[in-house]
């Protein structure tokens, strides 16, 4: 597609009459409330699917790099922001044991094969939180904030051809791009700086669409915990830095990609991106939704989907950026479904800890409603101060958790003690036996244990460079190499434990 051809179609998404787009939303809403009430949207059983995001780098450097369109359409995986990323969906399987392994499988043979693929270009997929190295002969803020003017409309020279993502650059909605992180900060035309971060985001589908405001609370409590075990984004690139590497040494954020993401996509006082209120009903869900503030309307025909029915709501959703949100979708009224997206997630080291992350989520999931788990009545505004402690220091943080007895915990160890046991609860209800519920909870303990996360792993790299002489840029871009090499043998088959031996 032509730059011409790209603005033409941004001039015409922007023509769209937001009245009426505004319109078919309220009528669209109105019938999923209908068929929500008739239990199209109900399921016998739980369901999981995972999104996991990659970015691509030079196999010899290191240094980011952008992937070809025919060849992300050749290996099976889906365009994202950058030009340098690539997106992995997996198939839903029911929360079973075979349906996990299932999940685990599809990623290993989807990303074995891409690997093989990418190889022949001189590049490799990487899974991680946040890249750090720019493409060669550039530099990250050059790369990030490149952009062209084509008939009056703002492009990204670095991004997918997504006509949503660069239509909002010429809306009153993003007219003050700014990425804003701890010693960072860069102005852009575009919303290109978000394509810095990488994730993984579960999915739990829910038996009975009206339960779901009970799981989305539950799933509030979980994040913060959940988030700190995962954090592995503590750098930038070094030249979008402010301030000298002992600063920053001693001052960063464990998971940058939060605010990454809050900065870039909340201009002015907007609050799209953010941890969510608790969800009281299934109308208000749907209501929080539709009331959501429009980036760029629509207009979309029927492809044959069960879910064109409320297509417009969809287009809608797609820009309800909240950390944790529920979702409602299905390509028949037979796989109709509500789940929970959970968002927070960087992406990992190695598959294996991406799948105890979605299993031990899931578990979650299973075990605290059905227990009726008293962190159901933690308070919103501590779950939410979890979420950016977390953010903030992860497992270094001082969380706050409500124990089985009704008894209020700050000590790290009881905390994911806990947390651990609902989940092994809530896979052996799922028929795992307790072997295999161990398989994906334990390589998390051991990063309790070790209090060793990803971005831990990567803060303690650039600080024994430091100390041995080396600049902070030079000691990031070591780190970041040390990553690559050391994902390079475990990411299909390892685990991050092996970094640690």
């Amino acid at each position: 597609m032509s730059a011409s051809e790209l603005a033409a179609q941004i001039v015409e998404a922007l023509d769209i009459d937001p009245e009426a787009f505004a319109s078919r939303v309220e009528a669209e809403t109105a019938s999923l409330r209908e068929e929500i009430e008739e239990g199209t949207f109900d399921n016998p059983q739980a369901i999981v699917g995972l999104e996991y995001e990659f970015y691509a780098v030079d196999a010899e450097t290191d240094a980011l790099m952008r992937v070809p369109r025919r060849l992300l359409e050749y290996i099976g995986f889906e365009k994202e922001l950058g030009l340098h990323n690539a997106e992995l969906s997996t198939a839903p399987q029911p929360l079973s044991p075979y349906g996990l392994r299932a999940q685990e499988a599809e990623v290993q043979a989807k990303l074995n094969a891409a690997q093989r693929e990418v190889a022949r270009e001189g590049m490799t997929l990487v899974s991680d939180g946040l890249w750090t190295v720019p493409p060669i002969g550039e530099t990250a803020a050059e790369y990030l904030t490149d952009s062209i003017e084509q008939d009056g409309i703002r492009m990204a020279t670095n991004m997918s051809r997504a006509v949503r993502y660069h239509a909002m650059a010429n809306t009153d909605y993003a007219a003050e791009l700014r990425l804003d992180a701890p010693h960072v900060s860069l102005s852009a035309d575009t919303v290109m700086p978000e394509s810095l971060i990488t994730s993984i985001q579960p999915h739990y589908q829910v038996s009975h669409a009206h339960d779901l405001p009970e799981y989305f609370r539950y799933a509030l409590r979980a994040a913060g915990p959940l988030l700190a075990i995962a954090v592995n984004s503590p750098f930038f690139p070094p030249d979008l830095y402010d301030a000298d590497g002992e600063t920053v040494l001693g001052e960063c954020w464990m998971e940058n990609r939060v605010p990454v993401f809050e900065s870039v996509l909340n201009p002015g006082d907007t609050k799209k991106v953010t941890f969510p209120e608790d969800i009281d009903g299934i109308d208000e869900a749907l209501d929080r939704i539709a009331s959501d503030e429009t980036v760029v309307p629509a207009e979309l025909e029927p492809e044959g989907r069960f879910d064109d029915e409320f297509a417009h709501f969809r287009h809608k959703h797609g820009s309800f950026w909240r950390w944790v949100r529920p979702v409602f979708g299905g390509s028949t009224r037979t796989n109709a479904n509500a789940r929970i997206e959970f968002r927070p997630l960087p992406g990992q080291p190695t598959v294996r800890g991406t799948s105890s992350l979605l299993a031990v989520f899931a578990g979650l999931l299973e075990s605290l409603p059905r227990r009726e788990h008293p962190v159901y009545q933690q308070s919103w505004e501590v779950a939410r101060e979890n979420f950016y402690a977390a953010v903030r220091d992860g497992l270094s943080a001082e969380l706050s958790w409500i124990t089985a007895d009704g008894a209020e915990t700050g000590d790290t160890d009881e905390l994911y003690a806990e947390l651990f046991e609902l989940a092994r609860d809530g896979l052996e209800l799922r028929g795992l036996d307790a072997e295999e519920a161990n398989r994906y909870i334990q390589p998390l303990r051991e990063r309790v244990d070790r209090r060793m996360t990803p971005a831990r792993w990567k803060h303690d790299r650039v600080k024994a460079r430091m100390e041995e002489g080396e600049p902070f840029a030079q000691a990031i871009w070591g780190m970041q190499s040390d990553y690559i090499d050391a994902q390079s043998e475990t990411l299909i088959n390892g685990t991050f434990l092996e970094w640690l031996e």
